[in-house]
């Protein structure tokens, strides 16, 4: 299993996580304050620096109003 922060289904999920925060009008900042952590968390997870575990994924989804379903979908279909 390629655990890499660089793999193909990687790079998708955090284009899916920045582009739903975009979509919702909102920036790293607001982010950061709804989940209570500092800017520096989104900006390294939105640059493919930090990996996310799933509870995090799904507060983050929820931070933008996001859909968790349409995400895993399209980092589903990286991986084939």
């Amino acid at each position: 299993m390629n655990k890499s922060l660089r793999s193909r289904a990687h790079r998708v999920l955090i284009q899916e996580l920045k582009s739903a925060r975009h979509s919702a009008g909102l920036s790293q900042q607001d982010v950061a304050d709804i989940l209570g952590v500092p800017q520096s968390y989104v900006a390294k997870i939105e640059l493919g620096e930090r990996r996310i575990d799933v509870v995090e994924f799904l507060q983050m989804v929820e931070a933008v109003n996001g859909s968790w379903t349409e995400i895993l979908d399209l980092v589903a279909s990286a991986k084939k």
